[in-house]
């Protein structure tokens, strides 16, 4: 019976509590059957996955479906090398399995608590000048349509690329294969007092001395406050280890990027090498995601934007300070996929982590995304943004060709919701 799967819970909020979900029910099945039950039944639903999203990208005012019952063991295939993995599975747990059998994947973000699903839905990345996000790994898809049959896909099918950052538009995601790689060990080094003289001067330097690069400040003062370096071990390693790095100096203890906060909840530093499933996320699966009590905000440029992008955010520090927990800087190599925010592209993301006042957040971001329009900022589509329908379009040059595939796969809008109504489909 369908109302068996239905769960008891009612309206819940996101991880950040700055949304309350308006849907009357979260439903939790436990088989494929279930779910496909659930959305063949329903006049419209969307999937939630860890609530990590700080908008209502995947709030319903109808059903939420929940996959985390969903559960079965990642599968590998050596000869290919690639995992199947549940969509509901978070990333550390799958880091976790793919450590202990020898292989790895090519990135990670941020936080280890994000589900793969939600993460390549919406092109969540990590770092790294060579590193696309999250959702370039993605090899194959079995998703739920509309009408509750199941479709599998990969890189053949003609609109693959349109399918894997696909926002919850076009389908509820159940399996997803990613690229799998070799295990590897990765070493991080802090630096802190980097001067922005240096950094503007030596960006492409600072960005490629590692695998992954992350530049963390509060915009304000001559000096970003740390730059993280997550270097492979089996590559080279030109600042392992070294007391200083383009006018900053070697961390002396492990560092949280939020000044007066214990480090204990970040990967592990101080040159220690290990599994990289324990160093390329900047915090450890086992405590709360980053400082818990935020909001965010990410806009993506093109790399050779990087400076200019800088210095606008540092000219607005007086008004950004007020309302800023940290800004990360990270790099992301270029892809093929269409509403990704690194489209055809090398990208620099500028993270913001606010304090949770969102009124005031959300009137500075207009004023952000207008100083940025001219370098035709992309934003994170899981976190806060005040850019519109119509300048949303201009920035992906496959829109149009999304909105098409999204109505040709869902014509009734069983899945869309006012974000989609919103930011895309109109």
């Amino acid at each position: 019976m369908l109302e068996d799967v239905l769960a008891e819970d009612k309206a819940e909020y996101n991880w950040a509590g700055n949304l309350r979900y308006s849907a009357a029910e979260i439903a939790h099945p436990s088989s494929l059957e279930e779910l496909r039950a659930l959305v063949a039944a329903a006049p419209s639903v969307r999937a939630v996955g860890t609530r990590h999203s700080f908008n209502d990208i995947a709030d319903s005012s109808a059903l939420m479906v929940s996959l985390e019952k969903l559960s079965s063991a990642p599968v590998l295939d050596e000869a290919a090398l690639t995992v199947t993995v549940d969509a509901g599975m978070r990333y550390g747990e799958l880091a976790g399995f793919l450590a202990e059998h020898g292989y790895a994947l090519h990135n990670l973000a941020s936080l280890p608590h994000i589900s793969v699903a939600g993460a390549v839905a919406t092109a969540t990345h990590g770092s790294g000048d060579r590193n696309g996000n999250l959702a370039t790994a993605v090899a194959a898809l079995e998703l739920v349509t509309a009408d509750g049959d199941v479709l599998r896909v990969d890189r053949s099918s003609p609109d693959f690329n349109g399918m894997v950052v696909s926002l919850g538009a076009v389908g509820i995601f159940t399996r997803i294969t990613l690229e799998i790689e070799a295990d590897y060990e990765v070493r991080q080094d802090v630096f802190t007092g980097v001067p922005w003289s240096s950094v503007e001067e030596n960006f492409d330097a600072i960005t490629s001395a590692a695998y992954s690069v992350s530049i963390f400040s509060s915009l304000a003062g001559p000096e970003a406050s740390q730059v993280w370096l997550k270097s492979r071990t089996d590559a080279d390693l030109p600042y392992a280890g070294k007391a200083g790095f383009f006018g900053g100096t070697a961390a002396v203890e492990p560092l949280h990027p939020l000044p007066g906060i214990s480090a204990v909840s970040c990967s592990e530093q101080m040159g220690i090498p290990g599994s990289w499933s324990d160093r390329l996320s900047h915090f450890r699966l086992a405590f709360t995601p980053s400082n818990g009590d935020e909001l965010q905000t990410e806009y993506l440029v093109e790399r050779s934007s990087a400076v200019a992008a800088i210095r606008i955010l540092r000219e607005m520090s007086a008004e950004i300070a007020p309302l800023l927990q940290i800004c990360e800087i990270r790099t992301i190599a270029r892809d093929d996929l269409w509403l990704s925010s690194s489209y055809g592209r090398e990208s620099v993301g500028l993270h913001f982590t606010w304090k949770p006042r969102q009124a005031e957040v959300e009137a500075l971001l207009s004023r952000i995304e207008a100083a940025l329009a001219p370098l035709r900022p992309r934003p994170h589509w899981g976190k806060l943004f005040t850019l519109e329908r119509p300048q949303l379009q201009e920035l992906y040059p496959r829109f149009g060709d999304f909105s098409d595939l999204a109505r040709r796969m869902d014509p009734q809008g069983t899945f869309v919701n006012p974000f989609l109504k919103r930011n895309v489909l109109g």
